[in-house]
């Protein structure tokens, strides 16, 4: 196994392969993905006032979703530890996932500048003030396919979760005119001695690019860098979590499914306009926390480019 195979497991491998860049791929992904935060990324988790977090709870299903606080809730004692002084919202289902040993992704993402970085993690401890993350890789994003919106603060007015197996009208609604979505994927291990990993990665696009029928959702799928870390994770796990907000009003719509691969040549990919392959989520179930978020965005541009995910 070549230094560039060893950054990959061998879903991502597959899917390098079929779709013909692994060798590509293995040109530039060592300068790309480290063991550790170099000091810029650590500086830029520093400065953020939330984190998207995703893995899978004890169910085997996965959730994206986010943590927030104050900037310098996140720190870094050191290159390969991440320290998290929050924890996730009453209801969320990140508390069963932030469990000693569990695997996680991280995305940190600064939607005004158009900047994000990746990282791989496993919770190394859980206490009352927060979780600390030892991290197994960590890499930078491209800018493109993020919509652009500026951060104002706001008082949480959280509401009753709601839990469904369905899509409710006012849940597809706001798919259907989101222009971003968090998605959670895992790979699993071969037991305790050889864990799980987890990714979480951000999708965009024009509003409505996440087609919604019923309670199944198509997603395109764009030109990237070539890792296929999502796409890899549900070559061996097809299974997703998905997390959509509501940057007005601060709801998380959460979702948990299945998912099925619609790759090139495929007749369901027409219409869809730039994709070189797409995927469909089916919910299992989901929940919806009205009003939790702190925080609110809004657009500081007037639409966005063609959308799709800078590492798939």
């Amino acid at each position: 196994m070549s230094a560039a195979d060893a950054l990959f497991h061998a879903g991502e491998l597959a899917v390098q392969t079929r779709l013909g860049v692994r060798e590509r791929v293995a040109q530039y992904a060592p300068r790309m993905v480290r063991d550790h935060m170099p000091e810029q990324h650590r500086a830029f988790y520093a400065q953020l006032p939330f984190l998207i977090l995703g893995g899978v709870d004890p169910a085997g299903w996965p959730w994206a979703s986010l943590c927030w606080g104050a900037p310098g809730f996140l720190e870094t004692p050191d290159a390969r530890h991440l320290r998290m002084t929050a924890r996730p919202a009453a209801g969320d289902p990140l508390w069963e996932l932030l469990r000693p040993g569990a695997a996680v992704g991280g995305l940190g993402i600064e939607l005004a500048t158009r900047r994000r970085n990746r990282l791989s993690m496993h919770v190394a401890a859980v206490d009352a003030a927060g979780v600390s993350f030892a991290v197994d890789q960590a890499y930078g994003n491209c800018p493109q396919y993020i919509h652009p919106r500026a951060l104002s603060g706001a008082s949480p007015a959280p509401q009753p979760v709601r839990r469904f197996r369905t899509l409710a009208a006012a849940d597809a609604g706001l798919i259907a005119a989101a222009d971003t979505c968090f998605v959670a994927s895992v790979a699993p291990g071969d037991g305790a001695a050889t864990p799980s990993s987890a990714d979480v990665s951000h999708r965009g696009g024009a509003a409505g690019f996440v087609r919604v029928s019923g309670s199944t959702l198509t997603v395109p799928d764009y030109r990237g860098n070539r890792h296929y870390n999502t796409l890899g994770n549900f070559a061996v796990y097809p299974r997703a979590g998905l997390c959509f907000v509501d940057f007005v009003r601060g709801d998380l719509l959460l979702l948990t499914g299945t998912v099925a691969m619609i790759w090139d040549g495929d007749a369901r990919l027409d219409g869809l306009d730039g994709a070189e392959r797409a995927w469909t989520f089916t919910l299992d179930h989901g929940l919806r926390l009205p009003g939790v978020l702190p925080l609110r965005w809004y657009d500081v541009a007037p639409g966005t480019s063609r959308g799709g995910e800078a590492t798939s």
